[in-house]
């Protein structure tokens, strides 16, 4: 063999070799609807604590509320040959591009904790219906079926909002002395729900019974413009998600009630799910649906 074949033979072993991971471990890309949100960040630590026990590259980024920018995310994640994906979708129709191309690439993508028109491989979540439901009927046992009530609503066109609408109309269905006087979204920002409360509290005064956030953050911002406006005690306040200030207002008497989703277990079942479907693994559910907890005041 000449030195040219040699030398021929060298880069082509060598090509072969950068053409092949850095090392073996699996890459798992993740783009989150907001990394602002606490929910969110707890759902995200958890992917990554799971990462760190299972000994996978997690590379997390966050879609800052935009499902233009997820979908760009998803795209630089297929350009660099990532394993899987996990996405946390900014919205239900408009992140669904993302899911698209995922699989035009051939690279599984798991959902979790909100869906996209689009279905992905797998989906772990909970059903946000049922959560809304859950709290909508502590409300009604509450003001024994009567009264005024208002909605502070999620991010509009993402899916949890969506279904916990659903599942709050449905309940509202059931008690017709139960009375929707207005429903406005608070963008899932506890800032933006307490002037929406503020705001609210001008507009209707003593007439409000009960508020139904669809978020912890949001029913945390009109607990505290409740409070500040010295009417609290006269109004129940439900939010969902289980955040620990949620939980800590209610041991403290403020929030009336949060219905826990699991971040944890969100977080790393879509972890295990996504390193199965890299490794071509069969699974024995594309959907997993955790189950909401009711916490209120001991």
């Amino acid at each position: 063999m000449n030195i040219k074949s040699v030398f021929a033979l060298l880069l082509f072993v060598g090509c072969m070799a950068c053409s092949e991971k850095k090392n073996d471990k699996l890459v798992i890309g993740v783009s989150m609807l907001s990394m602002q949100n606490e929910f969110i960040q707890q759902v995200a630590d958890a992917i990554e604590k799971s990462g760190k026990t299972a000994d996978v590259e997690i590379i997390i980024v966050d879609a800052e509320r935009s499902s233009l920018k997820q979908v760009e995310q998803v795209e630089s994640f297929i350009s660099q040959q990532v394993d899987a994906i996990i996405l946390n979708p900014c919205e239900f129709e408009a992140s669904s591009p993302a899911v698209e191309k995922a699989q035009q690439a051939k690279i599984p993508i798991v959902n979790v904790n909100s869906s996209t028109k689009s279905k992905p491989d797998a989906f772990v979540g909970s059903d946000d219906a049922e959560s809304a439901k859950m709290a909508m009927e502590l409300i009604a046992k509450h003001v024994q079926g009567k009264g005024n009530i208002l909605m502070i609503q999620g991010y509009m066109g993402q899916a949890a909002q969506l279904d916990r609408e659903r599942g709050a109309k449905a309940v509202l269905a059931k008690y017709p002395d139960l009375r929707l006087l207005a429903s406005q979204t608070g963008e899932w920002d506890r800032a933006k729900s307490m002037s929406l409360m503020e705001n609210w509290i001008q507009s209707y005064g003593n007439d409000v019974q009960a508020v139904f956030a669809q978020n912890d953050e949001m029913g945390m911002g009109a607990v505290q413009a409740l409070m500040d406006a010295k009417i609290k005690p006269k109004v129940y306040v439900v939010s969902i998600d289980g955040i620990q200030d949620a939980r800590k207002s209610v041991d403290q008497g403020f929030l009336n009630a949060t219905i826990i989703q699991n971040a944890e277990k969100q977080g790393s079942e879509s972890l295990r799910l996504a390193i199965a479907l890299a490794k071509k693994q069969k699974i024995s559910q594309s959907t997993m649906l955790i189950p909401f907890e009711i916490y209120t005041s001991k």
